[in-house]
């Protein structure tokens, strides 16, 4: 076990300074992904991420040797499979390649695994009886259709910073659970090897301490590497005699890339749409509408793996049939297909559970406070202002207005922060907020939450039909019900701040 751990922080190490020398090297060539298109990031980001990975693995399983691991699985046709990979999704970074180059490149790196390499999906495991089910004629094209759609899936979902090498992690710790229970060594080895490198990625990727973006990315080079190293790993570890465990528990412990890339695909050939062209219904831009910010989205999305990939574990070792553990599958796959056909009848349902959770939302520009009896506006503004004053330098807008909820007029207060989905603070918003529900906690009507932008976008009840214009220009916050009464800029001099709100707009 020690080795072992030796083996994951040497391979760590090697994936952090690969990359720490590479993103400086990535600029000055010009190797770094740009904004544009259907791409969500806004600065020029280097793909050097698969580099340190590949890297990592193919130091990490020879020193592996050196610590008397040997992963002997093949091991150089599995190095040279993945550096054709590597080396094409780096190509395809850099240029762009045509889809049909992609495919045929991991045809011929399938078919190299399946009878070079020995890993050939044989059967499905016992689905229909206690024997397994067998393939016979269609081994090789299921081997090769099965690898193919496991690399891209994982590339798929490569869609915001620190999410696929997240899902990563979390799978390669799965399947070494499985590798370590059947004593699997040669397997155990790799896994620790990937994860160091994966993990060394992460440092760059994820965001994390004053990190605002990711520093690097994994880049179709590192995605397709992982993704063949996930079929190759799953395929052997469940086939033959002695296997480690069923096919079907593989489907389990990559759920959410597998489930995701499906799904998306099916949607597009429903709506007539080309299978290969972008768009943004991926589970994690659904979160994204729902106001998840970038941050909660990998926590969410890598948790919900966890969870899928340990039920998998769960019905292997519980000896549950593989036949109810694959309809449970495709009953779940059903299920999200369900979601993502309809996403305008889902993300209301997530913006409500977003704001019950009491998450800071990517749209959030501040803090609103509403529902103040307007015969109390003096007291209403000087005690914001003392507030603001003595911790915070921000602006502040008040307006009355009539609140239908009350069947009178009343007072509400929005605090901008001006900031964006990068750079929003949650601490200080969230601060701000208990600060303030402390000051007004006497009076039951005042309520206190995040301010965000009024944009249809964002409106909750978008989707539900029996909500009319003419009762959304009802709302408390409607430009046609309220009117500002004061407003006071960078509320730095007590003594200015004060006489502005006694002489207001």
């Amino acid at each position: 076990m020690i080795l072992l751990i030796i083996l994951f922080i040497l391979s760590l190490m090697i994936s952090w300074m690969v990359i720490r020398i590479g993103i400086p090297l990535s600029y000055s060539f010009g190797i770094a992904d740009r904004p544009g298109g259907h791409k969500g990031h806004d600065t020029i980001t280097p793909f050097v991420g698969g580099l340190g990975i590949f890297i990592a693995f193919i130091i990490g399983i020879n020193l592996s040797n050196d610590l008397q691991i040997p992963i002997d699985i093949s091991s150089l046709c599995m190095q040279l499979s993945a550096l054709i990979i590597f080396l094409t999704g780096f190509v395809d970074d850099i240029w762009q390649l045509d889809y049909k180059v992609r495919f045929l490149i991991q045809t011929v790196v399938a078919m190299a695994m399946a009878l070079w390499g020995g890993v050939l999906l044989i059967d499905l495991g016992s689905l229909l009886s206690t024997q397994p089910f067998e393939l016979g004629m269609l081994a090789l094209p299921l081997t090769v259709f099965g690898t193919i759609g496991v690399i891209n899936a994982l590339n798929m979902i490569d869609g915001l910073d620190g999410l696929s090498g997240s899902v990563s992690f979390v799978s390669l710790f799965l399947i070494a659970i499985v590798a370590f229970i059947a004593g699997e060594n040669a397997h155990l080895a790799l896994m620790m090897v990937l994860m160091g490198g994966v993990a060394g990625f992460l440092y760059f990727n994820l965001r994390w301490g004053t990190r605002k973006r990711a520093a690097v990315f994994l880049g179709d080079n590192g995605s397709m590497l992982l993704g063949f190293l996930f079929s190759w790993v799953l395929i052997d570890m469940s086939q033959g005699e002695n296997r480690a465990m069923t096919p079907v528990t593989g489907l389990w412990i990559l759920a959410v890339p597998l489930m995701d890339a499906v799904g998306v695909i099916i949607r597009r050939i429903y709506f007539r749409q080309s299978p290969f062209r972008p768009d943004r219904f991926h589970l994690h831009h659904l979160l994204i509408r729902s106001g998840f910010r970038t941050q909660d989205i990998v926590y969410i999305i890598s948790m919900i793996q966890l969870v899928l990939g340990c039920i998998g574990l769960i019905g292997l070792y519980a000896g549950i049939p593989e036949s109810l553990m694959l309809i449970s599958f495709i009953g779940l796959f059903l299920g999200y297909c369900y979601v993502i056909a309809r996403p305008w009848r889902f993300v209301p349902t997530l913006r409500r559970l977003h704001t019950q959770t009491g998450l800071i939302s990517r749209d959030c520009r501040g803090v609103y406070v509403g529902g103040f009896p307007v015969q109390g506006s003096q007291y209403f503004i000087e005690t914001l202002l003392r507030e603001l004053q003595s911790r915070y330098p921000l602006d502040l807008y008040a307006h009355e207005t009539k609140w239908e909820k009350h069947d009178g007029r009343f007072l509400y207060a929005t605090i901008p922060l001006f900031l964006t989905e990068d750079d929003v603070s949650t601490q200080e918003v969230q601060s701000l907020i208990l600060r303030l529900k402390a000051l007004f906690k006497r009076h039951e009507s005042v309520e206190i939450r995040q301010y965000i932008d009024r944009d249809h976008r964002h409106d909750r009840r978008v989707g539900n039909q029996s909500i009319t214009e003419e009762l959304r220009n009802k709302d408390r916050r409607s430009k046609h019900n309220s009117v500002l009464i004061c407003k006071i800029f960078n509320n730095n001099s007590p003594a200015q701040t004060l006489e502005q709100a006694a002489n207001p707009v």
